[in-house]
């Protein structure tokens, strides 16, 4: 499958930055702007300018991502990961080494850590409706925005935006993929065990996927980013700069 991979910066570590379920790489732009060495923003499988996947878990996931790093996995360079929600799960699966990409260090931020029976319900329900046509471009956008939770924080006219649609014979739709949603409720405790990777989990203040309290409970030395919400990354990237600071501390 194709995996749709922008890259930038300069010498020096490798930042990979995965972003979160309905969104598209381009809600790193502000952070990647901030690393001092190179970065490189996929778009996940099933979603924006990358191919889907015939069923999704987050090993199919990462295996399809650890693929199209495969540049960045023979550089010699140390190679750090941040990710966003899902990409946050996806950086510590890539953590572990199952799947061939040296990884130093992987920050998860924003991870949903507790799924009721009614949400998991709900998320396959939302796996099996088929994509919807939109009679005009304004009308996905709305909608990608929203399932991105980037309805208040995006202009619509933006690259970002611009990025979660599609054209298509009936009119546009959205580029995720339904089936995404079927990806289902992380092992987090597997997967901190199987991490080889220095781990760091952050989450915002007002993070209602990911309670400052839950996350603690987790882990007691996650960091809170105070005033933000799921997408702190979106909503001030200056304030994650203390995740980039111990990332590229472990290189």
């Amino acid at each position: 499958m194709t995996v749709r991979v922008r890259r930038g910066g300069g010498a020096g570590p490798v930042l990979v930055l995965l972003h979160g379920l309905g969104a598209t790489g381009e809600v790193w732009d502000g952070v990647a702007a901030r690393w001092p060495g190179s970065w490189v923003i996929p778009d996940l499988p099933g979603h924006g300018g990358s191919d889907p996947l015939p069923a999704y878990s987050f090993g199919s996931m990462a295996a399809e991502l650890a693929g199209a790093l495969g540049t960045e996995a023979s550089s010699g360079r140390p190679v750090v990961v941040l990710g966003h929600s899902l990409g946050g799960v996806l950086g510590l699966a890539l953590g572990s080494g199952w799947f061939g990409l040296p990884v130093a260090a992987v920050c998860g931020l924003g991870i949903k850590l507790h799924w009721s029976p009614e949400e998991l319900v709900r998320a396959g329900e939302l796996a099996a409706r088929p994509g919807r046509e939109y009679g005009t471009r304004a009308e996905a956008v709305q909608r990608a925005l929203k399932v991105a939770g980037l309805g208040q924080l995006v202009p619509e006219d933006s690259s970002l935006a611009g990025a979660a649609v599609v054209q298509s014979a009936g009119g546009w739709r959205l580029a995720l993929d339904n089936a995404a949603f079927g990806v289902g409720a992380p092992d987090m405790a597997g997967l901190l065990a199987a991490c080889r990777a220095r781990v760091v989990l952050a989450a915002g203040e007002h993070d209602p996927m990911c309670p400052p309290d839950q996350l603690h409970a987790l882990r007691p030395d996650a960091v809170v980013l105070p005033g933000l919400g799921h997408n702190a990354h979106v909503e001030n990237p200056v304030a994650l700069q203390p995740l980039l600071d111990q990332l590229q501390g472990a290189t």
